[in-house]
């Protein structure tokens, strides 16, 4: 599956988690994700991904930015994750993934962003 793909499967999961939903209810960002050189805007308004824009012609605002490898990533979608892989903050601890932005308002959604971006591991492995 590549990140767009894993992206959108996480864009329709969330529709389907309520207690995500109710979680994430404050909280309207955009973010990046930023995968080498592939630019992922998550547009999120009251908990719900409204839009993913890929690699845009415009510059684009963004609130925080998650930067990370691909291979990193899709260790972090498996199952079970390795120690280092299992979560975004394991990734920046092991030099796998950078954040920058407003790191107060990640910190204040957490729960949420870390749950939604593990919304795509695989659970049939």
């Amino acid at each position: 599956m590549n990140v767009y793909e894993a992206l959108l499967k996480i864009q329709s999961s969330l529709l389907k988690k309520q207690y995500l939903l109710r979680l994430g209810r404050f909280f309207s960002a955009q973010v990046l994700i930023q995968i080498e050189e592939d630019k992922y805007f998550l547009t999120f308004e009251k908990g719900q991904i409204t839009s993913i824009a890929v690699n845009p012609e415009i510059k684009m605002p963004w609130h925080f930015a998650f930067r990370t490898d691909e291979l990193a990533l899709n260790e972090f979608w498996q199952k079970m994750p390795k120690p280092g892989f299992h979560d975004i903050f394991g990734l920046v601890k092991i030099g796998r993934a950078e954040i920058d932005g407003d790191i107060i308002l990640l910190i204040k959604n957490l729960r949420f962003f870390k749950e939604v971006l593990a919304l795509a591991r695989n659970k049939d492995e």
